[in-house]
C-alpha cells in the first residue's frame, strides 16, 4: 500500500487528487469537533458511554456524537438510505428499470438516495434528542430543539457533499474514506488507554502483547478473506457476424468469499443491542432484569443470537450483491456457458450452490472475528464491542483505495490511440 502511495505521489495529477482528498478529510475532522449550539455536551458524552447503540453511532461519526458536533449523525443516514434503495430497487419494478437506464438512471437513483438520507437524518436527529431527554439540551424551548435538529440534518447533507467531492475530484471512494478516517481518529486514544492501564497495573502486560498479536492476525486474516474469491470458468462460443468472428474466448466469474462486506456485522450488532437499549429506558422492570441476566454481552444466549444474525444477514446481502439468476441469463444471452453445466436453470442452480457454500464460510469467519474483540474486552476490561466492525472497515477501505490508485496509475501509463 505504501509503495502504491509513493508511486502515485510522483504523478502530478494523482498528487493533486491526494492533496484534495486530504483537504476534504481535514474539513470533515474539523466538523466533528464543532459543537451544535444549545446542547449539553457533557451529559451527551456520558450517555454515549452508557448506551451501546449510541456508542456504535459514535464510532461511525468519528467521535462526533460524543462531542455533539454538527457531524454527530455521521454517515449512518446515507448508509441506511443506500441500503433501502438497494432493497427497493429489487422490490419495485420502476426503480429496477431506472437502475438499468445507464448513467441517467444511476443519477436519478443517487438523487433519490440523497433526499432519503436527509429525511432519515432528520428522523435520527429527533430520535436521539428524544431518547436522551431534556438534560441533553440547555433549554427546552421549541426553537432550541428546531435549531439543534436543523444543524444535525444539515451536517448529514454536508457529509454527503464532502463524500461526493472526493469521488469527483479526489481519489474516489468518498463515503468509505470518511468512515475510515473517523475510525482511525479514535485509534490513538484507544491505544493510549490500553498502555495507561498496563503501566498503572490495572491490566497485565500480557494483555498488551496479546492485543498486538491478535490485531496482526486479524488484519492478515481479513485481508486474505477480503481478497479471496472463487473463479467460475466461462467459455463463450464462436459466432460469425458478416465477415468477422466473435467469441471463442475463456473468462471467469469472480465470486468473493465475503460478498456482503461489513453489513452483516453492523446489522447484527444493531439488532442484538435493541433489547438492552429498551431495558435502559425501564431499568426497574422485569424485562430489564431478564435482559441483564440472559442477554448480557458475555451470556451464551447473546452469543448464539449474534451468531445467527450474522449468518442471516450474510446470506441476505449475498443474494443482493450476486443474483445467480441474472448472471445465468447474461451468460446465456452472450452465448456463454460454464463447462460441464447446461445453460439456463442448471447454471443458476450451480451458481446458487457455490454462493451458498462460500457465504457460509464468510459468515462463520465474520462471527469468529466478531468474537475476538468481545473476548479481549472480557479479559482486559476495555470496551471494544465494535472492534471487529472497525477492523473490517479499515482493511476493506484500504484495499479498495489501493486498487483505485493502481487502476488510475495504469490508465496513465497507457499510450493514446490518437497521436
Amino acid at each position: 500500500m505504501f509503495k502504491v502511495l509513493g508511486n502515485a505521489w510522483k504523478i502530478a495529477d494523482l498528487r493533486k487528487k491526494i492533496l484534495y482528498t486530504l483537504f476534504i478529510l481535514l474539513i470533515y475532522r474539523l466538523g466533528c469537533v464543532i459543537p451544535v449550539p444549545g446542547t449539553n455536551a457533557a451529559y451527551i458524552a456520558s450517555q454515549v458511554e452508557n448506551y451501546s447503540l449510541l456508542g456504535f453511532l459514535n464510532v461511525f461519526s468519528g467521535g462526533g456524537l460524543q462531542n455533539m458536533s454538527i457531524f454527530a449523525l455521521g454517515v449512518i443516514p446515507y448508509i441506511n438510505a443506500s441500503i433501502i434503495m438497494n432493497l427497493l430497487t429489487i422490490a419495485i419494478p420502476a426503480l429496477e428499470r431506472m437502475s438499468k437506464e445507464g448513467e441517467d438512471g444511476r443519477k436519478k437513483i443517487g438523487r433519490i438516495t440523497r433526499y432519503l438520507a436527509v429525511g432519515l437524518g432528520l428522523v435520527q436527529a429527533i430520535g436521539i434528542l428524544v431518547s436522551m431527554g431534556s438534560q441533553a439540551v440547555q433549554s427546552t424551548d421549541i426553537f432550541n430543539y428546531i435549531t439543534i435538529i436543523l444543524c444535525l440534518t444539515a451536517g448529514t447533507a454536508l457529509i454527503m457533499w464532502l463524500g461526493e467531492r472526493i469521488n469527483e475530484k479526489g481519489i474516489g471512494n468518498g463515503i468509505s474514506l470518511l468512515i475510515f478516517i473517523g475510525i482511525v481518529a479514535k485509534l490513538p486514544s484507544e491505544i493510549i488507554t490500553l498502555c495507561t492501564n498496563v503501566f498503572s497495573g490495572n491490566t497485565s502486560a500480557w494483555i498488551l502483547v496479546a492485543f498486538v498479536i491478535a490485531a496482526i492476525v486479524i488484519i492478515a486474516a481479513l485481508t486474505f478473506v477480503d481478497l479471496g474469491e472463487r473463479r467460475i470458468p466461462v467459455q463463450y462460443a464462436k459466432r460469425v457476424v458478416g465477415r468477422k468472428q466473435y467469441g471463442g474466448q475463456s473468462t471467469f466469474i469472480p465470486m468473493k468469499v465475503n460478498q456482503s462486506g461489513v453489513m452483516p456485522l453492523i446489522f447484527a450488532m444493531t439488532f442484538v443491542q435493541i433489547p438492552g437499549m429498551i431495558a435502559q429506558f425501564v431499568p426497574d422492570s422485569g424485562f430489564a432484569s431478564w435482559v441483564n441476566r440472559f442477554l448480557g454481552t458475555g451470556s451464551w444466549l447473546y452469543a448464539v443470537i449474534y451468531f445467527v444474525l450474522i449468518l442471516f444477514f450474510s446470506y441476505f446481502y449475498a443474494q443482493i450483491a450476486f443474483n445467480p439468476v441474472d448472471v445465468s441469463k447474461n451468460i446465456q444471452q452472450y452465448g456463454g456457458f460454464i463447462p460441464g453445466i447446461r445453460p439456463g436453470r442448471p447454471t443458476s442452480d450451480y451458481l446458487a450452490r457455490i454462493l451458498s457454500r462460500i457465504t457460509l464460510f464468510g459468515a462463520i469467519f465474520l462471527a469468529l472475528v466478531a468474537a475476538v474483540p468481545t473476548l479481549f474486552s472480557t479479559m482486559s476490561g476495555m470496551n471494544t464491542a465494535f472492534g471487529a466492525t472497525s477492523l473490517l472497515i479499515m482493511v476493506s477501505v484500504s484495499l479498495e483505495t489501493t486498487k483505485q490508485l493502481e487502476s488510475q496509475m495504469m490508465m496513465r501509463h497507457y499510450k493514446g490511440f490518437l497521436k
